[in-house]
């Protein structure tokens, strides 16, 4: 099934690329990547999903990908959920949101945060509103290691990869990896998002003070409450950023909310886990949000 290219205007000549999969008549459902990744992230996960009835729009979030860079370095959530709103208000249509990690975060504010529902499902992959502090250590040390100087050959992007995530069975097919790179001028590969992000993520998740933190995951555990639309949460089952006590807490404190973990799956648990992963989603997804046959 080919993608159709989309573009979303969410500011004046500021523009969300994505990929639409399936009949744009069909329910919409959007996936929503996480932090370093492109809307090529998900595996066959928004195809599957079209083929299951429904319109798959897997987005680039601002700063990734082919959708617009901030000058001003406005990479915030606030950011990113004011342009998923933007998003949803064009569709003109309630749509499930898929978000891993930080699309998860922004799907869980822009719902919770609204005083009417903006979407008719939601689905939190690998995302809580605490997290493992190490976890997220280990994601900005591995996104910082070759920002500046990129690598010479996709061969060597994947030796990192595969170092960073060695439950996965490494693949000689560098194709979906290129995907999430760019070439440059000087012949060397890098990661196709905004290295001012970076910095603004870093200074924004651990170097708050311990007041900012709890401040945080108080406001996010506000919006989990506030959720009247059927929402699920998948998990990792080797995840190092949210872990066994993390989900027992969130699901303790939220008691609405689904859950089911993938268990061959870590933090990325799309590409660790696709078929699994994609099963699970449309399982809820069939039983909450109908789709057209």
């Amino acid at each position: 099934m080919p993608a159709e290219p989309l573009r979303f205007e969410t500011a004046p000549h500021f523009y969300i690329a994505a990929d639409a999969y399936g009949n744009p008549e069909h329910p919409p459902v959007l996936l929503l990547h996480g932090g370093g990744q492109t809307r090529h992230s998900w595996g066959d996960t928004a195809q599957r999903i079209a083929e299951a009835g429904y319109h798959a729009l897997a987005l680039d979030a601002r700063g990734h990908g082919d959708s617009s860079w901030s000058p001003n370095a406005e990479y915030g959530i606030e950011f990113l959920v004011e342009d998923l709103k933007a998003v949803i208000r064009q569709l003109g249509k309630k749509p499930a949101l898929v978000g891993a990690s930080m699309g998860g975060l922004t799907a869980l504010l822009a719902q919770g945060e609204s005083e009417e529902p903006i979407s008719s499902a939601i689905v939190l992959v690998d995302i809580a509103p605490k997290a493992e502090q190490k976890g997220i250590e280990r994601i900005f040390a591995f996104m910082s290691a070759n920002a500046a100087q990129g690598f010479a050959s996709l061969d060597e992007a994947a030796e990192a990869v595969a170092a960073y995530l060695p439950h996965r069975p490494k693949t000689e097919d560098t194709s979906r990896l290129e995907k999430n790179l760019r070439k440059r001028e000087d012949g060397r590969w890098y990661w196709h998002w905004d290295p001012a992000m970076l910095k603004v993520w870093k200074r924004q998740t651990t170097e708050t003070t311990p007041d900012q933190q709890i401040r945080n995951e108080a406001r996010l555990f506000e919006a989990a409450h506030r959720l009247t639309v059927p929402t699920l949460i998948v998990r990792g089952g080797m995840s190092d950023v949210v872990s066994e006590r993390i989900m027992a807490e969130f699901l303790d404190a939220v008691p609405h909310v689904r859950s089911v973990s993938v268990a061959d799956a870590g933090h990325m648990v799309a590409g660790d886990s696709n078929h699994a992963f994609t099963r699970a989603v449309l399982r809820f997804l069939e039983e909450v949000y109908p789709h057209q046959s």
